[in-house]
């Protein structure tokens, strides 16, 4: 079953908020990490341009999805 998130937060197994913060690396190129992806085998994290080119092809396998990019365009 895939958890999608859209909110700045997410709660992990011990029931504390999660939130990426610039210290998080996108996998990809290492710009800051906007979106999480929680797999059966471990997590990937992703900056809004690489989660969203990988989102099509890894989100239906995904235990989770957490999508912060809404953070680039607030006010």
């Amino acid at each position: 079953m895939t958890q999608m998130a859209t909110d700045t937060t997410a709660v992990d197994e011990l029931g504390s908020r999660y939130q990426l913060s610039a210290a998080d690396r996108c996998d990809s190129c290492g710009a800051q990490a906007y979106v999480r992806a929680t797999m059966a085998s471990g997590e990937l994290l992703f900056c809004a341009h690489h989660g969203a080119k990988f989102k099509d092809k890894l989100q239906p396998d995904a235990v989770e999805w957490l999508d912060e990019s809404a953070k680039l365009t607030a006010s």
